[in-house]
């Protein structure tokens, strides 16, 4: 493939360093905050062996460097460890997003011995049943515990993931002590962004302002304590959208450095952009090139000429790009609207509003809608 100048400007494309390979929607777990579309069993066909290493080869020549096998759950594809060692003959640095569940210790010396370079682990909670009321299985949290262990002994750093909501961040001091107790390397307290099922269980899942500072002053008392024993377990906090001033830059931009391939083809700025009312390009029909530098999807909200006011006059455009067009099109219906989440926003109060929603509900874990095959259909027929 010819190489291609890297085009310079705000609103001019760089290369893609960032891929994101969803091998799959399919998954054993159920969980209320997955960011997968709500109709994913609509979507039955997956890119084959060759075609996923084909849009590798393809991203990679573009000068792609980081690839993540995510999903639903990666590890129900059999061919992932072919897909890791290809990768790894490209030279990509890879990266496996899993639940744990379909690990085991065999499997991590095949990925080991494929070139896998580093595992990402979710858990949904500290305590069991707290987790198995979020992830629809009572046997999961013991297995991801295992797991961890096991990913840990097999030589990897021991990366945990924790999805914080209403119903387990004020046990955030039991969490972060679990993850001390595994050996965790870095944890991400991750609170839920509302996005796909998340979105659809938004005000079951939103946390209170008072939460949401009791915990991140747990986190910092924690900092403090693992420094104080000389203990290396990084931990991030990342605050939910709709407690935050300003929008994030999300993705660092549209279309700026990251690209998703979804199980189908569908090729995305970010992995929850098929929710809006647009045409995405499939990988089956065009080349990566062609779609990352020429498509009209790639390019809508690239640079600023897009932008509405405030944004458009905004000193911070460069920073933020508008926040994201996916959290702006779930609440005001129009993508192009600058993110409510920002305070200078005229939907501001859709923000307001959604927390006063969340204060009202007072569903428990179990009451909220599971991400399954039976409830993604409602939505394929709706």
């Amino acid at each position: 493939m010819a190489e291609r100048p890297v085009a310079q400007g705000p609103s001019s494309p760089g290369r893609p360093l960032w891929l994101l390979a969803e091998l799959t929607y399919r998954c054993p777990l159920q969980c209320s905050y997955c960011s997968n579309p709500l109709d994913f069993a609509a979507q039955h066909n997956e890119l084959s062996t060759d075609e996923w290493i084909d849009a590798m080869r393809q991203a990679r020549a573009m000068g792609a460097v980081q690839l993540g096998f995510s999903g639903g759950e990666p590890l129900v594809r059999q061919d992932l460890e072919t897909l890791v060692a290809e990768a790894r003959k490209l030279g990509f640095y890879t990266n496996l997003i899993t639940s744990a569940l379909g690990l085991n210790e065999t499997r991590i010396g095949a990925l080991r011995e494929a070139g896998l370079d580093h595992i990402q682990i979710s858990l949904q909670a500290g305590d069991a049943d707290v987790a198995a009321a979020v992830a629809g299985s009572p046997k999961a949290h013991a297995k991801k515990l295992a797991m961890a262990r096991a990913v840990k002994a097999a030589g990897y750093p021991m990366v945990l993931n924790v999805v914080l909501h209403r119903h387990n961040i004020d046990d955030i001091d039991a969490i972060i002590a679990l993850c001390d107790d595994l050996g965790a390397d870095a944890v991400e307290l991750a609170n839920c962004q509302l996005y796909g099922w998340a979105h659809l269980n938004r005000t079951g899942l939103l946390p209170s302002r008072e939460q949401l500072e009791a915990a991140e002053a747990t986190t910092q008392r924690w900092r403090e304590a693992l420094s104080a024993r000389g203990r290396d377990m990084r931990l991030l906090f990342v605050v939910p959208d709709y407690y935050a001033e300003r929008p994030k830059a999300c993705m660092g931009g549209w279309g700026a450095i990251f690209m998703t391939v979804a199980p189908d083809g569908t090729v995305l700025p970010c992995h929850s952009a098929r929710i809006l009312p647009m045409t995405f390009p499939s990988v089956r029909e065009q080349s990566l090139e062609t779609i990352w530098y020429e498509s009209f999807a790639f390019n809508r909200f690239r640079g600023d000429a897009w932008m509405p006011a405030p944004c458009r006059d905004c000193d911070e455009r460069h920073q933020d790009f508008g926040g994201c067009r996916c959290q702006a099109y779930l609440l005001t219906g129009d993508p192009t609207a600058t993110d409510p989440v920002c305070a200078l926003s005229p939907d501001h109060s859709l923000i307001e509003a959604a927390r006063e929603e969340a204060a009202a509900d007072q569903r428990s874990a179990h009451e909220l809608t599971p991400r399954n095959t039976h409830e993604s259909k409602v939505f394929c027929r709706a």
